[in-house]
């Protein structure tokens, strides 16, 4: 006989895997609300931080509530995965290779395998991990294979194990509150499994509950970041007619979205961030005969840093200078994720250039610069009017707030290349 267990009514044991951007955040949440979680990481240095109750990076609301789980003893964190009741697994997904774009699973296998031992029947399995379609079939495939004493249904009378997709939909700098106010999509390889999955979001999501199948559910996170990719695409591109006409894209811009069914997103150096830089590609991968607008708008924003570093490259060139501050690292605001950013792209290359005999970077949410830049010896972290002042050429990557301080007046004599459309006050 299998006893079922209500996650409601039980001693909850959860285990996180993956303490990143998202993984922290899930397990501090989860455990403000009841859950004994345990947080699985293979970084030592995250490890050391969580386990003190610190971040290893930059998140608002974060910090406070991370501590205060961890000194009540709900969120404990170690290397090897343990037994628990529920396993969310939240492990990268990147690339196996920049030209084909094709998808990564081995941190998913990775995480899927140190699960294997430890199941006995009636677990929730639930990827948020932001993976191609068919992503969660393949690790109950692995589960299955490597345990035929398990099923997904109950035949034959075995343990089942429940496996779910629940991707996350959070803004970085928003996580804390999206996590809990938006509305969640979940879906099950099995109509018990996406019950289980509700069930437990349940516990702390504020927003609807959005019930589907597992495959929906993967497809529906791509879905959303290729529709902002497509739309940020036509941004982007109509930079690059605008320069060749010598119009103000921004001017432009503003003027074509008084139309009143007409909103138009504000162009940039590129895209960046863990989602909408990478899932299209996903969706690309899966159907590559369907997905020509996906494809198309994913090169006109992998292309936007060659446009910005040509316009750098010819500015330098033109003025007789080698030097050049770069105002933001990061691939958005406010934030110091540098997770496929264009603007760190654009700074390394800058620094391989033989033209470029010194990038200072002013990024005010980074202590130290990453270890691709430092290892250059051409690269160094300024505070932002220091960086400013030290070269002739000034180039905006990212609006942080800090940046919004700047005046004309501390841009007085430079050359500034602005990809953000930022207005100085006088």
């Amino acid at each position: 006989m299998i006893v079922k267990q209500n996650f409601s009514e039980s001693k909850k044991q959860l285990c996180v895997i993956g303490l990143g951007y998202i993984g922290l955040p899930t397990a501090v949440v989860f455990a403000q609300n009841g859950w004994q979680v345990k947080g699985v990481d293979v970084s030592d240095r995250t490890i050391e931080y969580v386990s003190r109750g610190e971040l290893p990076f930059v998140e608002k609301g974060l910090k406070g509530a991370l501590k205060t789980v961890v000194d009540a003893g709900m969120l404990t964190v170690q290397k090897d995965t343990p037994k628990a009741d529920v396993y969310i697994v939240s492990v990268p997904t990147p690339f196996k290779d920049t030209q084909t774009h094709a998808p990564d699973l081995s941190y998913i296998e990775a995480a899927t395998k140190g699960i294997i031992p430890q199941l006995s029947g009636d677990e929730l399995v639930v990827l948020e991990s932001t993976s191609p379609p068919g992503t969660t079939r393949f690790m109950a495939d692995l589960v299955m294979s490597a345990r035929p004493d398990l099923s997904l249904d109950g035949s034959d009378n075995r343990p089942i194990v429940h496996f779910a997709h629940a991707p996350e939909r959070v803004l970085p700098g928003q996580i804390m509150v999206e996590m809990t106010e938006n509305d969640r999509i979940v879906g099950g390889l099995t109509p018990e499994a996406t019950e289980k999955a509700r069930e437990i979001y349940a516990t702390f999501c504020q927003g609807a509950i959005l019930t589907t199948d597992a495959k929906t559910a993967e497809l529906a996170k791509l879905t959303e970041n290729s529709f902002r990719d497509v739309n940020i695409a036509f941004a982007n591109e109509l930079s690059l007619i605008c320069d060749q006409l010598d119009i103000n894209v921004w001017e432009l811009i503003k003027l074509a979205n008084r139309h009143p069914r007409v909103n138009i997103l504000q162009p940039g150096p590129g895209v960046g961030g863990h989602c909408i830089a990478v899932d299209p590609w996903f969706i690309v991968a899966s159907d590559p005969d369907n997905s020509n607008l996906i494809r198309t708008a994913r090169e006109v924003n992998d292309s936007k840093p060659d446009f910005v570093l040509e316009k750098v490259f010819r500015t330098l060139t033109s003025q007789n200078q080698d030097r050049v501050t770069v105002l933001g690292l990061a691939f958005k605001p406010n934030i110091d994720d540098l997770r496929e950013s264009p603007a760190m792209r654009i700074t390394e290359r800058l620094a391989a250039s033989p033209a470029v005999r010194e990038v200072i970077v002013a990024e005010p949410n980074i202590n130290e610069l990453p270890e691709v830049l430092a290892k250059t010896g051409k690269v160094r972290l300024a505070p932002i009017r220091e960086a400013i002042s030290e070269s002739e050429v000034v180039v905006q990557l990212v609006d942080h707030a800090q940046f919004k301080g700047l005046t004309l007046a501390d841009l007085s004599g430079k050359t500034f290349i602005n990809t953000r459309g930022s207005g100085f006050v006088a």
